[in-house]
């Protein structure tokens, strides 16, 4: 009996011990390690790919934000209106459409299509686009710019859904349709290595270089 409550006893001290020294190396050592050698080695992505404005702090790369004026460029449409919201009278937050804000979330309502909310959602999209875009047709609209990303967070749309925004830009901000198209080809990524994925504009960056030309950031 006694040599039985030995061999249980000290299989238990080696199942703690082995648990104790596996969390030290796994959940603190090698998470430190990492965390230490991204900061070292790539300081900018391991900050979070922030970018700044005169010391200010305006946004991250690879998160986007919404935009509403029409001197800005305007991004995809977002089920969490890209976790921006300002505080109402009453003192509660509110997303920019008047929806009450519930908190940071990302994600989608992920819709099927034949759910009649996404008609409706794409077509008061449609309109609205068309109200301040009166240039555009109504097939003209690229795809992107009517469609949620799976994350509602994304920083990026197709180079024709940003030069189909250029008109409206160029007469509400003062800049040529020139210079902006300068803008947006300086923030135009290209496919990976040539090959993969497709052409995107980065919305924040066109943004800020917009406002910079307009001087109000």
């Amino acid at each position: 009996m006694k040599e039985s409550v030995k061999r249980i006893l000290h299989s238990a001290r080696q199942t703690i011990g082995v648990t104790v020294i596996l969390m030290l190396v796994c959940g603190l050592l090698f998470p430190c390690l990492l965390t230490g050698l991204s900061a070292l080695i790539f300081p900018h992505q391991a900050g979070g790919n922030l970018l700044t404005v005169n010391g200010q702090t305006v946004g991250a790369e690879y998160v986007g934000q919404e935009f509403t004026e029409d001197y800005y460029m305007w991004s995809r449409p977002s089920a969490y209106h890209y976790n921006v919201y300002v505080e109402g009278e009453d003192g509660k937050l509110y997303y920019n459409d008047g929806t009450e804000f519930p908190g940071i979330g990302s994600g989608s309502n992920n819709y099927a299509a034949t759910n009649p909310a996404l008609t409706e959602r794409v077509e008061a999209d449609i309109e609205a686009f068309l109200e301040k875009n009166p240039g555009v047709n109504r097939e003209d609209i690229p795809t992107d710019l009517l469609t949620a990303s799976g994350s509602g967070l994304d920083p990026h749309i197709s180079p024709a859904s940003a030069e189909i925004q250029i008109p409206r830009i160029a007469e509400a901000s003062g800049l040529t349709e020139e210079e902006i198209e300068d803008i947006v080809s300086e923030n135009t990524q290209g496919k990976v290595f040539g090959v993969f994925g497709e052409e995107t504009v980065n919305v924040l960056k066109v943004n800020i270089e917009i406002a910079q030309r307009m001087g109000i950031l």
